[in-house]
């Protein structure tokens, strides 16, 4: 029986019928609930916590009580945790998809390490102090990072095939990283500066960042959407793939071209936040299955409920202070990632 181009893009493995009839719009609607909760829980709690009523007439546009600090403050660090959390799930499903590596995510492509040097950069030699004054050095970095990453594993005998992806953006990201060394090493200033920013953090981020990354954002997240499908056919393998119609060499472009987009902006905006690209997809996965027109939506709503909840947790466990997202994201990455291992969950995304 000959194979079809709507038979391809749906994953060959299927869930049993009377769990996909009901789990792919049960978990889109358990993860929109959940991400609304994490956007209020990121309102109402903090050094001062606000009571929830508060937090809806804030909402509603009144000025009493603690409205200020819902609108002024708080609000435009959830927005921006938002965006990131979108764009990092988003990327780490694409990333796995075209590179077919399950330990793929937004960095595999040397774009984390490309944001992190434009930044040290910027600092160390031009003598930027504020976030909003390098974000788009930061943005720049990391694309071009990521587009160097791709000419490097994209050309040559073979095309871009996932290994040559890989290594490419690992040998990036190595390159990258050591002149980010030895910058932050040789001026005390710019260490001070640059270890705040690497750490990942929404903490003293101005809003008007967010909406500045805005365009790319949305730019990334219609791409990554429209892809979708082709991805499906992608994961079949690049010979079946090529034999159902499907251009490899575009659609993995295109599919790079999100993930520098999605990266590239999360990354400018709170620095390199670990392991959500690389954890959510994953966990996704496991619910729905590798359908990536399911599991992309899915991945992105997931991963702006990990980054606002992951805030929201460092800044309780660590009153009067608090945690850096990137450092609780990290802390619950970590062991997740351990279990995948025990587990032999990890191996190439083929169908």
């Amino acid at each position: 029986m000959p194979v079809t181009l709507e038979a391809a893009t749906k994953p060959a493995h299927h869930p049993p019928p009377h769990r996909a009839a009901w789990a792919r719009p049960a978990l889109l609607l358990g993860l929109l609930v959940a991400l609304a909760a994490a956007v209020f829980a990121s309102l109402a709690i903090g050094t001062k916590a606000v009571p929830m009523a508060d937090v809806l007439a804030a909402l509603g546009g009144s000025d009493a009580g603690d409205a200020v600090v819902v609108r002024e403050l708080r609000m435009p660090r959830t927005l921006l945790g938002l965006l990131v959390g979108l764009a990092l799930g988003v990327a780490g499903a694409v990333a796995q998809d075209i590179t077919r590596n399950p330990l793929g995510d937004p960095g595999l492509l040397g774009i984390s390490a490309g944001g992190a040097f434009a930044v040290a950069a910027s600092i160390g030699l031009l003598g930027l102090t504020g976030p909003l004054e390098y974000v788009w050095f930061g943005f720049l970095g990391a694309a071009l990072a990521g587009a160097l990453a791709y000419l490097v594993g994209g050309t040559g005998r073979g095309g871009s095939t996932p290994a040559k992806l890989a290594l490419a953006g690992a040998a990036v990201t190595f390159l990258l990283d050591g002149f980010t060394s030895a910058l932050v090493l040789l001026n005390v200033r710019t260490l001070d500066q640059y270890r705040y920013w690497a750490v990942g953090s929404l903490a003293g981020r101005d809003g008007e960042v967010g909406l500045l990354l805005l365009p790319f954002v949305a730019a990334g997240l219609l791409l990554a959407l429209a892809i979708s499908s082709r991805l499906n056919a992608l994961a079949l393998g690049d010979d079946v793939a090529t034999s159902l119609g499907t251009r490899v060499g575009l659609t993995r472009g295109l599919g790079a071209l999100a993930v520098i987009l999605l990266t590239g902006a999360a990354v400018a905006a709170a620095g390199p936040i670990t392991f959500v690209g690389l954890v959510v997809p994953h966990a996704v996965r496991a619910f729905i299955g590798p359908d990536a027109r399911w599991l992309i939506p899915c991945s992105g709503l997931a991963g702006g409920t990990l980054v606002l909840a992951a805030d929201v947790v460092g800044r309780m466990v660590a009153r009067p202070g608090e945690l850096e997202v990137g450092v609780v994201t990290a802390l619950v990455g970590a062991p997740f990632l351990i279990a995948l291992v025990k587990r032999g969950k990890l191996k190439e995304h083929s169908r």
